[in-house]
């Protein structure tokens, strides 16, 4: 699966999937009123690494030479040059053409620095937050970056994508304060992660918006378009081949080269993108040097298929890395659709996730190379495990009749099969709770007991990729009497089911950051719930999982916000919302020997294509 289907936008790439909350440090500048105080970064844990007078990040190579091209691949197509629509499938690259009023820190957990802003002010209450443009922020054609298009960008992305008008729900207003100040007011107070999730919304240019483009035609932010749009970043589209390919170059004069969080960075003269419908043909095109960097999905194909000319004489390198998935946890798997009345028993869930054979899966198609998640935060310090003691106790009790009676007596743990009679066991077991459920099978298929109706259901896919594994998964199901079709279908089509809640199950997952914050109402909470196009896919409504995610928000801590994560995290299991899969905690990369990265890369990331650079560049 695509980071695109794992999480919820929140910011560029996987960043719109992390959680965070702020806590801002001492001041750089004089202040603009004697009421704000302004800081050139933000961190959630303790303070930014970085001083006010920092140079670059430590991880980045100062001497990387600019130049070369990077040649990578999509999967699926794309429809769209426009970032702010929910509909239409967006090209990959245009981070590079646009950029946020901060940009992230890669050796730090949740720290950001300024970028189109230059500094953020706050109050000690967090109802506001205030950036401070830099006065030198251009776009391509010349013109400066302003507060009215920050505040044009804000309006139009809450407008136009139902998904972000509800993570900047809090935002009652966006006005101009100071001829390079803007100010963003909250209906609520101390929720301390709501000035970073503004420093994360992308600014695009008003004025080139509400013009007309070459050909006299009025454009509109409101529509998809394959127009390369004018932004501010270090690279500018070129070519466009709708759906089959698009091309960036390095911006010459791009204003923001030399700003600390630049230095280093953005060193390909191009990088182009080809799109790909079938995976397999996608690495066929790496394997013959087409294109330049590879990231692996498929077990089998790591640890069987790099026996092709390249990869043998040394000229593709291979790659184990963890740093991505240190600062993050993640849950993957097969979620019921739970507002399909089939799927709103709690049992009913239970029993399908008894019938899923990992350890079959891992000895005959993974060689091994994966573990089982059994935590909505699996792989960090958030995840739980036992019976809840100590704060998170406390937590739990605070709504023990919102929740279910397990989460105190039963410590979640998935089922355990590989073998025929841990199957077998699994598999009576299974067919008891569909009993408890009111179903029963009949002449071998399992049917409502009241209504005879049979329990089937479809199993949608994006791509044909998770199909190893979900039609052994469906081959399992019949044992107990139960139909489960597997359709796979191309990303557009997958992507407008999953808007519209058209599914009975699908394999999809979310990342989370080492803190937890607003995202979670957009993952579990009611009224995303009922929105088509949030990333509650499928449909949790509960006044427990509501109550514990406002306490994740509003954590007044650390510890605090680690025992309620916690708390939540139980919570989620003990509903048996989502039929778990697998993941592995290392990034598998495969790259030409003609690219090159900074040793060590930064802790959190590998960092690419952002601050690798092309041997082939001339200093």
């Amino acid at each position: 699966m695509t980071a695109r289907n794992l999480i919820a936008r929140k910011g560029p790439a996987l960043a719109i999937a992390a959680g965070l909350f702020t806590a801002l440090i001492a001041p750089i500048l004089p202040a603009a009123a004697a009421d704000k105080v302004w800081h050139h970064g933000s961190a959630l844990i303790g303070e930014p690494k970085y001083p006010a007078d920092f140079t670059r990040f430590d991880y980045v190579n100062p001497d990387a030479p600019k130049g070369g091209r990077l040649n990578l691949s999509a999967g699926g197509s794309f429809d769209t040059l426009n970032p702010l629509l929910a509909k239409g499938e967006m090209a990959e690259g245009m981070s590079l053409v646009f950029e946020t009023l901060m940009a992230p820190s890669l050796d730090e957990i949740s720290t950001e620095y300024g970028l189109l802003a230059e500094s953020v002010s706050y109050p000690a209450d967090y109802s506001s937050v205030s950036y401070r443009l830099r006065p030198q922020a251009r776009w391509h054609d010349g013109m400066p970056v302003t507060v009215e298009d920050v505040i044009w960008s804000f309006e139009n992305v809450t407008e136009l994508d139902p998904q972000r008008q509800f993570y900047y729900q809090h935002i009652t207003s966006a006005e101009k304060t100071g001829e390079h100040e803007v100010t963003f007011t909250f209906d609520e107070k101390n929720n301390r992660e709501l000035p970073q999730i503004v420093g994360q919304m992308q600014v695009l240019p008003k004025h080139w918006w509400e013009a007309k483009d070459a050909r006299g035609r009025q454009r509109s932010i409101s529509a998809t378009s394959l127009e390369p749009p004018l932004g501010s970043g270090p690279y500018r589209v070129t070519t466009v081949s709708p759906g089959s390919t698009v091309q960036f170059e390095r911006v010459d004069d791009y204003w923001g080269e030399t700003l600390p969080v630049n230095v280093g960075s953005n060193n390909f003269d191009e990088i182009h993108y080809s799109y790909f419908a079938d995976r397999n043909v996608e690495f066929e095109a790496f394997k013959s040097g087409t294109t330049n960097f590879w990231i692996e999905n498929a077990a089998r194909r790591w640890a069987k298929d790099y026996t092709f000319p390249a990869a043998l004489d040394g000229r593709v390198t291979r790659e184990e890395l963890e740093n991505p998935y240190r600062s993050s946890g993640v849950m993957v798997g097969f979620i019921p659709n739970l507002r399909r009345d089939k799927f709103s028993d709690a049992r009913v869930r239970k029993a399908l996730n008894l019938v899923f054979d990992f350890e079959d899966l891992n000895r005959t198609i993974f060689f091994d190379q994966y573990k089982r998640i059994d935590s909505f935060f699996y792989g960090s310090a958030l995840a739980s495990s036992g019976l809840p003691e100590g704060r998170v106790l406390e937590i739990l009790e605070a709504v023990r009749d919102k929740i279910p009676e397990s989460v105190f007596t039963t410590a979640y743990k998935n089922p355990v099969g590989g073998n025929p009679q841990n199957q077998r066991t699994n598999l009576r077991e299974a067919v008891r709770l569909f009993k408890e459920a009111g179903y029963e099978i009949r002449g071998g298929t399992m049917v409502n007991a009241k209504s005879g109706e049979p329990f089937t259901f479809e199993i949608l896919l994006n791509g044909p990729i998770i199909e190893r594994v979900a039609l052994p998964y469906a081959e399992n199901l019949k044992r107990i009497g139960i139909d489960a079709t597997v359709r796979s279908v191309d990303q557009a089509q997958y992507a407008n089911r999953e808007r519209n809640r058209d599914f009975d199950v699908i394999y999809s997952g979310w990342a989370q950051s080492l803190s937890p914050g607003n995202e979670q109402f957009e993952y579990w909470g009611s009224e995303a719930a009922a929105r088509e196009g949030s990333a509650n896919y499928g449909g949790i409504s509960d006044p427990g999982v509501d109550a514990l995610v406002r306490q994740v928000v509003f954590a007044r801590d650390r510890d605090e916000l680690i025992a309620t994560t916690e708390a939540l995290d139980r919570v989620l299991l003990a509903h048996q919302f989502v039929i778990p899969s697998y993941t592995s905690r290392v990034a598998r990369i495969a790259y030409s020997t003609t690219l090159a990265h900074p040793n060590p890369l930064p802790e959190f990331s590998i960092g690419f294509p952002t601050i690798w650079w092309s041997k082939d560049a001339v200093k």
